[in-house]
């Protein structure tokens, strides 16, 4: 074979390797859609479940010490158990190192919109493939409806001594205020892809 015709070959089978490996990969968006809602209820159930028993045993003052120390871990723990991104957000953050990022933002501004148009907002989910920075993510998403349990913590009218330990532990706290069925705020995960 004659040297510029094998070169030839070879640029060819370089230049068709490159655009075989720059294309996205297949994604499967219904199954991990579903994989994301399973890690949202179990994350949720988890919170939900052993802030019920901070309140039994240790009040409401107990209860906001539980969610600032322990929540993040067991938020991290089931990201690293799973391979997702597993946090909670709010347009009205407790701890301003969880607000939102752009796209949440902008979910959960749709979010309030569909719930004033009269949607539940226990209804409200998202997912969808975002690209940010060259990189593709799949971002779920997942309305936080306000439950009366919430109220203690995070209604409009707060016992002195819950109010005084918000205000110790989180000195610049937006989340309170809500009514029961307010969307309190959301699950996010995100998995790179």
């Amino acid at each position: 074979m004659p040297p510029k015709l094998f070169l030839a070959i070879l640029a060819g089978a370089a230049v068709a390797v490159v655009l075989v490996s720059s294309r996205p990969k297949a994604v499967d968006e219904v199954a991990l859609q579903a994989e994301a809602a399973v890690l949202t209820k179990d994350f949720g159930a988890s919170l939900l479940g052993i802030l019920k028993g901070a309140l039994e045993t240790s009040g409401p003052e107990g209860a906001v010490d539980f969610c600032n120390k322990e929540a993040p871990t067991i938020a991290e723990g089931a990201s690293k158990r799973s391979g997702w991104k597993i946090a909670r957000t709010s347009l009205k953050p407790r701890n301003p190192a969880s607000a939102p990022d752009e796209f949440e933002r902008a979910v959960m501004t749709e979010f309030v919109a569909r719930i004033a148009a009269g949607e539940p907002a226990v209804s409200l989910k998202r997912a969808e493939i975002v690209e940010h920075d060259g990189q593709r993510s799949f971002r779920y998403v997942q309305a936080i409806p306000t439950a009366e349990l919430c109220l203690t913590c995070h209604g409009s009218e707060l016992k002195p001594a819950v109010a005084a330990k918000i205000k110790q532990l989180y000195p610049a706290d937006q989340a309170t205020g809500f009514r029961a069925g307010d969307m309190r705020g959301i699950f996010t995960l995100r998995r790179e892809l």
